[in-house]
């Protein structure tokens, strides 16, 4: 027998004989989920919770108690524990467990937006023809970095008292205590257990407590539900008064995410506290690694399904990474949120010495005194570093002796994790006096230099480098960064917005919808920089501003379920500029698509007249989760009640989602949809299509006919390749009156086809 054969079979038998292999393997911290309560006494889920991971453990209570950590008995059944691979997989086939996956981290994914989008009441923020004034009613809670409750977003001046049924609490910590909470925060809780697991937190977090340490947070939490302050800005830039999505909204922050991201178990333990709390919405600018995982193997795709199950919205970013069929939070019952821009930019100008300005993106107030010598980085080359190398400023790459006094050209990678403002630094260190930065993807993003500074696209940076090169003594010079209002076009999707086809489940798209997310001016922490408003890019930037506009709607229509909102956000949005031209996507400016900004960029003015909704409830989701080919018995596990998968769809594409997706169109393919009417009791709405590229789409019955508020008609969408494409084709599908327009995108692809004919 082999040494390593010998090893496994020494290491099985003891784990026999006394469940326990610590001595062969190491543990990790797990998440065993179990799906839905199946009692309504959380002390006995909790006694079922310590059983079995007593009976994993040999019998010990004192094994099994130092191995746990958290129990989830209140939106949903299961724990937390540390184990090692084998007690995992154990666990895993025991009786009433779903699944058992590891605890892995996930990553943290406004004076004008507001204005941009139409909505201008500073105070309360109301959407014109309705009151809003319930949104003091409303319950936004925030899973995140934490918050700065000194801010003057999150004061509590002229609020009523706390809604009665909120069950929350406000945990003290260091530098954070129960009066922290006011009237507009109103509850503030913080995990760590999940964290010290798995990384050595005794030394490196700032703030145990709901503090933000970060400043991503506090960001967040104002973007949506800031109150008005005046003469906000950044250093001078972006003046003006600032003010959330619904500012009379209350706050509950779940402090989940730390110095180097948040973990699985701890997001679990926020979303299982926020149901029994009470929110009644939840946002995450968070999510997993692309390509995510299944449903109940993702934390925020488990947590999200309880919350929604208990009418709860969840709201969560797309991510960052930009390319196609990058998007994650991909589950059908969040709203997932894409990143576009404003009209609004901070540039600096470049003037080169044959006469030619060019402006890059930059936040820096810094000048170059007058013209300076401008090399290109790869020439002043140092050590070990090649030139190639040196051109990305890496550190310790540059030679002091050439770089002082000059400003550099430097590169970032496309696909970089490097910091641009390191490269400043690096520019900085080694004597330049001021640097271009040279990068095609992310050229829209501002960035706060240590230098004299900007960001170009690879055009402008070509047309630099060859004025160097063809220059006997180029010089150039840098003037501080300025705010730019009028901005055109915009809305455009930003580069860095990650984006569909769904991995997943191809039939759902994401991202749903596109938000403000480039250069958005909201409240900081303090402890970062020492600035009380920062300007951040991403979309953890756009999804708040969704947020807010979910608060609004829950002002309005406090008993709409978390489809109906989502479908009026969807169904009224634009996917035109404000040129009125097809919406741009960066770095690019091509036409964007359904995968860039979903149903297209929000409308909040629109947004609570949307004439008809397409609704989901809990079996809904349940009839998807069959279609994907989920099981009784693991649907029984989830819903804890008595699902069966006799009601399923014939395809995922049937949920009632308001974007209809068909990812394997082989002839002829047919989906129905449900809309609710929540307009005028007596409408008729005509169909009006738009037909990808190469399908003929037919809607059966043309027009639909409403005699009273709350009626449902159901109707069919057909199919049909006439011309096969290789690539996904794009449509939309318009109910029309003469006032209102609900549009659902269409979204298409061939199946294989050879020769023209499709197998």
């Amino acid at each position: 027998m082999a040494a390593s054969s010998f090893r496994s079979t020494i290491c099985l038998f003891l784990y026999v004989l006394v469940a326990e292999t610590t001595f062969c393997l190491s543990s990790k911290v797990y998440v065993v989920y179990m799906g839905s309560r199946i009692s309504d006494n959380p002390d006995e889920i909790l006694r079922q919770n310590h059983q079995m991971l007593i009976d994993i453990h040999g019998g010990s209570v004192e094994k099994a108690k130092a191995s746990h950590i958290y129990s989830y008995r209140h939106g949903f059944r299961g724990f937390a524990a540390k184990l090692t691979e084998e007690q995992a997989s154990v666990l895993a086939r025991m009786p009433g467990v779903v699944t058992v996956f590891p605890n892995l981290k996930r990553r943290l994914h406004t004076t004008h937006s507001w204005d941009f989008m139409g909505l201008i009441n500073d105070e309360e923020m109301e959407i014109p023809g309705y009151s809003t004034k319930n949104q003091e009613n409303v319950i936004i809670g925030f899973i995140d970095t934490g918050i700065w409750p000194e801010a003057p977003s999150f004061n509590d001046r002229g609020m009523p008292s706390v809604p009665s049924r909120w069950k929350g609490k406000c945990e003290a910590g260091e530098a954070f205590n129960v009066s922290s909470c006011n009237r507009k925060l109103i509850g503030a809780r913080y995990y760590l257990s999940g964290y010290d697991a798995e990384e050595d937190s005794a030394t490196t977090l700032t703030f145990r407590s709901p503090r933000d340490s970060s400043g991503h947070g506090s960001h967040t939490a104002s973007i949506a539900a800031g109150r008005y302050v005046p003469n906000m800005n950044y250093n001078g830039l972006a003046a003006g008064g600032a003010r959330g999505g619904a500012p009379m909204a209350r706050i509950a922050v779940y402090k989940t995410c730390w110095d180097s991201g948040c973990y699985d178990v701890d997001l679990l333990a926020a979303f299982d506290d926020a149901i029994k709390d009470g929110v009644d919405i939840l946002s995450l600018s968070l999510g997993p690694d692309f390509p995510q995982g299944d449903y109940f193997n993702d934390a925020i795709s488990v947590g999200s399904f309880h919350a929604s199950t208990h009418g709860i919205p969840v709201v969560s970013s797309v991510g960052n990474e930009g390319t196609q069929g990058s998007a994650t939070n991909l589950a059908p019952w969040m709203i997932t949120v894409a990143a576009s821009s404003t009209d609004r930019d901070f540039v600096s100008e470049i003037k080169l010495g044959d006469g030619t300005n060019s402006t890059g993106e930059s936040l820096s107030l810094l000048e170059t005194n007058g013209p300076r010598r401008i090399i290109s980085a790869s020439d002043a080359n140092a050590g070990y570093f090649t030139p190639y190398q040196s051109s990305y400023c890496l550190e310790s790459s540059l030679n002091s002796t050439i770089a002082k006094g000059k400003v550099l050209v430097c590169r970032h990678a496309e696909l970089s994790s490097e910091s641009k403002v390191a490269k400043s630094l690096v520019v900085k260190e080694a004597g330049g006096v001021g640097m271009i930065l040279i990068d095609e993807t992310d050229k829209d993003v501002a960035i706060p230099f240590v230098i004299p500074a900007a960001i170009v696209g690879a055009k402008t940076g070509d047309r630099i480098l060859s004025y160097i090169n063809h220059t006997r003594k180029p010089i150039s010079s840098i003037s501080p960064a300025k705010t730019v209002l009028g901005y055109r076009p915009a809305p455009r999707v930003a580069a860095f917005s990650s984006k569909g086809p769904s991995t997943l489940t191809p039939e759902i798209l994401k991202p749903d919808i596109t938000a403000p997310g480039l250069n958005i001016l909201a409240a900081w922490s303090p402890a970062i920089g020492k600035i009380n408003y920062n300007i951040l890019s991403g979309t953890s930037m756009a999804c708040p501003h969704i947020t807010g506009i979910v608060a609004l709607i829950k002002a309005v229509y406090p008993s709409w379920s978390p489809s109906k909102i989502k479908s009026a956000i969807m169904t009224t949005a634009t996917v035109l500029d404000k040129s009125g031209r097809a919406m741009k996507v960066d770095p690019g400016r091509k036409s964007g698509n359904p995968f860039d900004y979903g149903s297209g960029f929000v409308n909040p003015k629109r947004v609570l007249n949307p004439g008809v909704v397409y609704d989901a409830n809990p079996a809904d989701y349940k009839a998807f989760l069959c279609s994907i080919g989920y099981d009784k018995q693991s649907l029984h596990l989830i819903t804890s009640d008595n699902s069966t998968c006799n009601h399923t769809f014939p395809s995922a594409s049937d949920l009632n989602y308001p974007s209809i997706t068909v990812p394997n169109l082989k002839d002829s393919f047919s989906v129905t949809r449900t809309v609710t009417n929540v307009g005028k009791p007596i409408s008729i709405y005509k169909a009006v299509v738009s037909s990808p590229p190469g399908i003929n789409v037919t809607v059966v019955p043309e027009y639909l006919v409403f005699n009273s508020y709350g009626q449902q008609i159901t109707f069919t969408v057909n199919f049909k390749v006439i011309a096969p494409s290789k690539d996904y084709v794009f449509g939309h599908l318009s109910w029309k009156t003469k006032k209102l327009r609900v549009t659902s995108p269409l979204v298409v692809r061939v199946a294989h086809y050879n020769k023209g004919l499709l197998r």
